[in-house]
C-alpha cells in the first residue's frame, strides 16, 4: 500500500539521478565510470618490413659478392696452375702464281702453309671460325677462311691456306712498289691470321679468346721481273710470325 504522503513519480521524466529507477527485486545497479580517454591507435608494422627488406637485399649482396670472389680465386688459381701459354705459329712455305699487276690491279694465287705449335703441357687447343689475308704491306688483297682444326698437348700441326685475287684493287702508289719490287726478283708480302681458340683440359674450358697471328716480310722469289708478264714464286725462307690475344 502506497504511502499517501508521498507524491508519485511524474509519468513520462526521467528520475532525477539520471538512473532508471530499481526494478522490485533487482540488485542495486551502478553505472561504471569511464574518463575520457583518446581512442587507441591501430599496430603499425611498415617499419618492421621495411628493416627486413633492407636487411634481405643487405644479405643478398654480399652473398653475391662472396660467390664472384670465390669464382676469381678459383679461376686465377686454376689459371696458374695450368699456366696456359700461347699457340707457336710460322710460314713454311707459300707458293705465288699467275702473279700479274695492271694499273689498278693486283691478280694471283697464293698457297701458304702454317705450322701451328701448342707449347702447352696440360692443355688442348680448338681453333674455331679461322680467318686470314694476305696484304702487300698494309693493302689488302686477298682472304679465305680455313677450316677449324684442333691441337692435342704439345702438339704441331699443319694449316693450308689459298688465296686467290682477280683484279683485287690496290692503291697506284702501292702497285709502283710492287712492279719496282718485281724488277729486283723479290715481293714482300704479309698475311693475317684471325681465330677464336678454346683452351680446355678435362672438364675445364677458357673462355674462348681471339689469336691474332701476324706474319710480315715474307720474301717471295719472282721468276718474271717483266711487270707486264704473269710471273710464279716462292718463300724464300721460313718465318716466324707473331702471335697475341
Amino acid at each position: 500500500m502506497q504511502n499517501p504522503s508521498r507524491p508519485a513519480p511524474a509519468v513520462g521524466y526521467p528520475p532525477a539521478n539520471g538512473y532508471p529507477p530499481p526494478q522490485p527485486g533487482a540488485y542495486p545497479y551502478n553505472a561504471p565510470y569511464y574518463p575520457n580517454q583518446p581512442y587507441a591507435q591501430p599496430y603499425n608494422n611498415q617499419p618492421y618490413r621495411a628493416s627486413s627488406s633492407r636487411a634481405f637485399v643487405r644479405t643478398f649482396l654480399i652473398a653475391m659478392i662472396v660467390v664472384f670472389i670465390s669464382m676469381g680465386v678459383i679461376i686465377f688459381i686454376l689459371w696458374l696452375v695450368l699456366r696456359p701459354r700461347l699457340p707457336e705459329f710460322r710460314v713454311d712455305s707459300l707458293s705465288l702464281t699467275n702473279f700479274s699487276t695492271s694499273d689498278t690491279s693486283v691478280s694471283g694465287n697464293w698457297d701458304v702453309r702454317f705450322s701451328a705449335y701448342n707449347p702447352n703441357k696440360k692443355l688442348s687447343i680448338y681453333y674455331d671460325t679461322v680467318d686470314s689475308s694476305v696484304f702487300y704491306r698494309t693493302e689488302f688483297i686477298a682472304d679465305t677462311r680455313i677450316p677449324p682444326f684442333k691441337q692435342s698437348k704439345r702438339n704441331q700441326t699443319f694449316v693450308d691456306a689459298s688465296f686467290a685475287a682477280r683484279d683485287a684493287y690496290v692503291v697506284r702508289r702501292a702497285l709502283g712498289d710492287i712492279n719496282a719490287d718485281r724488277t729486283r726478283g723479290t715481293v714482300s708480302f704479309n698475311v693475317k691470321l684471325l681465330a677464336r681458340a678454346e683452351f680446355k683440359t678435362g672438364g675445364w674450358r677458357a673462355r674462348n679468346k681471339i689469336v691474332r697471328v701476324w706474319c710480315q716480310s715474307l720474301l717471295v722469289s719472282i721468276s718474271s721481273s717483266n711487270t707486264s708478264a704473269s710471273g710464279s714464286g716462292k718463300l724464300v725462307a721460313p718465318r716466324d710470325c707473331q702471335v697475341g690475344l
